[in-house]
């Protein structure tokens, strides 16, 4: 666990073994949330690299009768 210190300007850095663990890079999107009394930071994926990967899930859906 790292710890981190917030500036002034309450900007954080976030250490380097964590930004090489998730693949970090300088200009990235990463949301920031409250989530159980803490800040989650969840990286953002570019569209084009998620694309696909739920491939081979099933995707049929039963349907009442008047939808189908």
């Amino acid at each position: 666990m790292s710890t981190v210190t917030i500036s002034p300007k309450f900007q954080v850095v976030i250490p380097k073994e964590i930004r090489e663990a998730l693949g970090l890079t300088p200009g990235q999107k990463i949301e920031a949330m409250v989530y159980d009394g803490r800040i989650e930071l969840v990286p953002l994926q570019p569209i084009e690299e998620v694309r696909g990967f739920l491939r081979g899930i099933d995707t049929f859906v039963e349907r009442e009768d008047d939808r189908q």
